[in-house]
């Protein structure tokens, strides 16, 4: 080991370890879901939830998702929440989210007229979440314009009212566009004071997950560890920007504040005839 008085070859010797500590972690996360099936997003956001995991990941869209685990094709997947809580068949990872307190980024409604003025809102169908938050926030506002399926990415920056998520969202923010952003996330802190969670890991039950749990908490452990890693090894958007979203915008935790937030979004559901909607079931 480097002596303390030689600090350049202290930083050197703690770097190697770290390389070393990282490469262990994902050998031994390598082909640990076994014969499970897990599905997730490509997303930026996920991606410190499936670390070491990447190889062994079915990626898909999350509306794509959770029609898979309908067919039971999937044991688990990241998905919207409102799949577990429209469907009372999974059980919810706990301890685990995507989330946020505030402004989120990467799931707004893009506008260039008042959001008053919205008869129709065009939405990426990828997500059932973003769609039913929008909802819920126009009707507290006494709004409720009709949504119809975006065609394609590439005409958003044309349509006066555009509901985009995920990295999608991203590259609209970066690409050169006049419209305002409407963000989902800092409107539903504004109302609530509360998290919102958009996405957990759904389970299917009547399969015995607790080996796939374990391994699914394992990676995030290893992700969350490695934040700093990931963020300056991803290539998306700029070094800053991922600091920020990581770092700040988004949040990995599904703790008592992020259940009360749930339980407001279930509960202004409910309120505005977006139903039936169930409990969610937590398994640690």
């Amino acid at each position: 080991m480097a002596t303390t008085d030689d600090p350049a070859a202290s930083a050197k010797w703690v770097e190697r370890a770290q390389v070393a500590s990282r490469v262990e972690r994902e050998y031994a996360l390598d082909q640990s879901l076994g014969k499970f099936r897990v599905g997730s997003v490509k997303a930026l956001n996920a991606v410190p939830l499936t670390r070491g995991l990447e190889s062994e990941i079915v990626y898909d869209v999350p509306s794509k998702l959770a029609q898979m685990l309908q067919r039971d094709e999937l044991d688990a997947a990241l998905v919207s929440i409102v799949e577990p809580l429209f469907h009372d068949r999974y059980d919810v990872l706990d301890g685990i989210a995507v989330a946020s307190l505030g402004e989120v980024k990467s799931v707004f409604l893009a506008h260039k007229k008042p959001i008053e003025e919205a008869k129709e809102v065009f939405c990426d169908t990828a997500s059932l979440t973003s769609v039913m938050l929008l909802k819920v926030l126009l009707a507290e506002r006494g709004l409720k314009p009709e949504f119809k399926p975006l065609e394609d990415y590439a005409v958003a920056k044309d349509k006066e009212f555009v509901l985009l998520i995920g990295d999608p969202a991203l590259d609209f923010l970066f690409a050169n566009q006049t419209h305002e952003i409407f963000d989902l996330g800092a409107e539903w802190t504004d109302l609530t004071q509360l998290p919102f969670v958009y996405a957990v890991w759904a389970m299917r039950r009547g399969v015995h997950t607790a080996d796939l749990r374990r391994t699914l908490r394992e990676a995030c452990d290893f992700g969350l560890d490695t934040m700093d890693h990931i963020i300056s090894s991803r290539v998306e958007y700029t070094l800053d920007f991922r600091k920020d979203y990581l770092g700040w915008h988004i949040h990995h935790h599904l703790c008592s504040d992020e259940k009360r937030g749930i339980t407001k979004f279930i509960e202004l559901l409910r309120k505005h005839g977006f139903g039936p909607v169930f409990e969610p079931t937590f398994v640690s």
